[in-house]
């Protein structure tokens, strides 16, 4: 089932959380809601859920407009971050639930429940503890008792809230990954909210960034990733330095602007640069930025290093691979407290349009500060 999203807006008393948002989601996609606290990532969900009224605006299900439609009538299922089991009942009766609360017409028969729930908890690969309590299951087991509750009621939708937030590290890393499969068997138009950034990345077909209740930038992860469409993209995806002054700009070298681009009013002079895409050399050279190695930390298979600017311009972080921080630091390269050679093989810069303008591979970064 596709959903759209039309002009829509909600207020709550003077903070307007959704401005009007367009948004088109194509049947059996799996589309992350990507963004800060507060920028109507949840919002946007429970309105298509039904869960919310829009104060204007519509929500359409395959081209019906479905904006005041009641939730039990939408064919959503919805799976909340701190799962909402029923603590009372077993696990197969949780799974059970919404088959056995519809109305008389349509309620499946004893047996087709039976099969039906056992189905559903072999899918999510729990079937051996149908007659325990949430109380006996651990979070991750928990959270995939609530998604298979959600699929009982054979949705046409499938929503997601934050769905791995309370989890810890590696069973979010397991849950994701089995959600991910699980899309790809079952093909249902999916939602999720999320501000875990590699959770949106290595989940969805396509990620929402939004932020002050606007929509920042939609499309593949990688397309987002690789060419954000604005300044508060390319920082929230990622860990980046900030260099300021004029002669930043994109195909500057020593000091010359650059033709065809104009910096930001806000951001005049900006260029951003990610930690990953800053090389360290073993001498100075045309565009480089000499800086003291001031800190190391090995996380992993990378390293990640900050050096202090020798103008005092603040701090600039690189990350390496182990392996090229072992061989630069064995050459002698880096060492700490000594002076080390950055230069950057890619810069970002937007015009005063908010929109990216080209940049070169090798921009010079002779001056200005990090952040």
């Amino acid at each position: 089932m596709s959903i759209e999203v039309k002009n829509l807006v909600k207020r709550f008393g003077q903070t307007t959380v959704c401005d009007h948002l367009n948004l088109s989601i194509p049947s059996g996609q799996l589309v992350a809601l990507l963004g800060p606290s507060g920028s109507g990532k949840t919002s946007l969900l429970r309105i298509i859920a039904g869960l919310e009224t829009p104060d204007s605006g519509a929500v359409y299900f395959n081209g019906e407009d479905t904006t005041h439609v009641a939730v039990r009538e939408r064919n959503v299922g919805f799976v909340f971050q701190h799962y909402a089991l029923f603590g009372h009942m077993s696990i197969f009766e949780n799974v059970a639930f919404g088959l056995r609360v519809r109305p008389k017409e349509t309620r499946p028969s004893e047996a087709q429940i039976k099969a039906k729930v056992m189905e559903l908890l072999k899918l999510v690969q729990l079937d051996w503890i149908a007659d325990r309590y949430p109380h006996q299951l651990s979070g991750g087991q928990r959270q995939r008792i609530a998604l298979a509750r959600a699929l009982a009621v054979e949705p046409k939708v499938l929503l997601l809230d934050e769905p791995f937030g309370a989890l810890d590290a590696k069973v979010r890393k397991e849950l994701r990954r089995w959600l991910r499969r699980l899309h790809d068997e079952m093909h249902i138009t999916s939602v999720f909210v999320t501000h875990d950034q590699e959770e949106a990345m290595e989940v969805a077909d396509r990620i929402v960034v939004m932020n002050q209740g606007r929509i920042e930038q939609e499309g593949a992860p990688d397309e987002v990733y690789d060419h954000p469409a604005t300044p508060f993209v390319l920082k929230f995806l990622g860990d980046v330095n900030l260099f300021h002054g004029r002669d930043h700009a994109p195909g500057a070298v020593d000091g010359s602007q650059a033709s065809g681009s104009a910096p930001a009013a806000g951001d005049a002079g900006v260029s951003y640069v990610r930690p990953h895409e800053i090389q360290v050399l073993a001498r100075a050279e045309e565009g480089a930025l000499a800086a003291t190695l001031i800190d190391t930390l090995t996380v992993g298979p990378n390293t990640r290093l900050a050096f202090q600017r020798t103008d005092g311009q603040g701090e600039i972080e690189v990350e390496l691979s182990r392996e090229e921080f072992a061989a630069l630091r064995d050459s002698g390269v880096l060492r700490s407290g000594e002076l080390a050679h950055l230069k950057p093989r890619r810069i970002r810069q937007f015009t005063a349009e908010g929109t990216p303008a080209s940049a070169p591979v090798t921009p010079s970064v002779t001056a200005g500060g990090a952040a």
